[in-house]
């Protein structure tokens, strides 16, 4: 069966290079990919795969049944943009002005497609049923992946895999890790308000921006100072926004900011203690403030189990050239919700070209990878989820 499912996916490589063109060239944002959505659905009818549609959103279920009975495992391919110019010059650059797909979901969503295709014509060969999961709105929160879940995609699976294409590092590395590997990512915003006046007065007024410029470096005692040194964490102020003329004291400031930790109960600390601060600083200054938290994804935290069984998989892969362990990774994914239901794994494919002089990270607006590691992540996607089928768990 492996030889057959390679065969087939080196024979459809060229088309899963071609839709993924498609989907960089007509983006479409979190929540709005309607366009991209039916394309979907519409590759799945044409084959004659049952599919279902408008799942949780936009969200699209397809579903393989093998010849007999057996395990049910989900493959999950996310398909959402990111408000970036688009500023490669390549053909396929995206042809919609402030939008491109600067994080490679346009690869998972083609990986998923192709392999599906291939796995749906060597059906007669694998016993059990593959759910194909094309998940919107993975880029912002509250993401798609709840409220699929929540609209029954995850009903009768037994075990989910997923991988994310990685463009800054080589083709051909696996990465993975047992237990916590993305963390949780939580939103805040600060508002502080003061009490404006002229330039050349200040004693007359309650500055904004110099309290919330206090607060700026004040937040960063609380990973440095109040959180224990071995639990990662981290808060960043990433908007200071104020707007007023260069003679003016401001009377309003924002801040917004991030907030990335493993443990819950750092989590919580730290959603407390950025209020202590704000609320000291601001009493300090003579200011009052609002303060919003917003929680994010939770942790993507993988199972053992089924962590070891993609790292014994992917060693047979040609193509892989290194299964590796990695640290975990503070950027956040909500493919969490999905292992918070069922067993699985959530790994990195490596997608850097060796002729690449500078790989751009992930959100870039030169943003692009190694198109040949979606190859690599359908053999990988495609071997685990039919091995995973047929092993016994007993003897595993």
């Amino acid at each position: 069966m492996k030889t057959l499912l390679f065969t087939k996916l080196h024979e459809y490589y060229d088309d899963m290079v071609a839709i993924r063109r498609h989907f960089h060239q007509h983006p479409e944002l979190s929540f709005q990919e309607y366009k991209t959505a039916a394309y979907i659905a519409n590759y799945y009818k044409q084959l004659g795969i049952p599919v279902r549609t408008n799942v949780g959103g936009n969200g699209v279920v397809a579903t393989i049944h093998g010849q007999q009975g057996g395990k049910t495992v989900a493959l999950r391919a996310d398909f959402d943009a990111l408000p970036i110019q688009d500023e490669k010059d390549v053909p396929y650059k995206s042809t919609v002005p402030g939008v491109m797909h600067a994080c490679g979901h346009d690869g998972h969503t083609a990986t998923l497609l192709v392999l599906a295709k291939a796995l749906y014509e060597l059906r007669e060969h694998w016993s059990g049923t593959i759910v194909c999961i094309h998940q919107h709105a993975e880029e912002y929160a509250p993401g798609g992946a709840k409220a699929m879940i929540e609209d029954g995609c995850l009903e009768g699976v037994d075990a989910i895999f997923g991988t994310h294409l990685w463009a800054t590092e080589p083709t051909g590395v696996i990465q993975y890790r047992t237990g916590p590997i993305m963390a949780a990512a939580d939103r805040f915003q600060i508002v502080i308000q003061g009490s404006g006046g002229h330039g050349a007065e200040p004693h007359k007024t309650k500055d904004a921006i110099v309290t919330a410029s206090q607060l700026v470096l004040h937040l960063q005692q609380i990973v440095s100072r109040r959180v224990d040194p071995l639990e990662p964490a981290v808060v960043s102020i990433g908007s200071f926004v104020s707007d007023n003329a260069f003679n003016v004291i401001a009377d309003r400031a924002t801040l917004v900011g991030t907030v990335r930790t493993f443990s819950e109960q750092v989590r919580n600390d730290i959603e407390r203690e950025i209020e202590q601060i704000v609320k000291g600083t601001c009493i300090a200054n003579g200011c009052t403030y609002e303060y919003t938290y917003m929680r994010g994804y939770p942790p993507v935290v993988n199972h053992e189990e089924e962590t070891k069984f993609l790292i014994a998989t992917a060693r047979e892969i040609e193509d892989v050239t290194d299964v590796v362990e990695i640290q975990p990774h503070m950027g956040g994914e909500d493919f969490a919700y999905y292992l918070q239901h069922v067993k699985g794994t959530f790994f990195f494919t490596g997608a850097k070209a060796e002729t690449t002089t500078i790989a751009y990270p992930h959100h870039h607006p030169k943003f692009d990878f190694d198109e040949r590691a979606m190859l690599i992540a359908a053999k990988t996607l495609g071997l685990t989820a039919i091995s995973y089928m047929k092993k016994d768990e007993k003897q595993f």
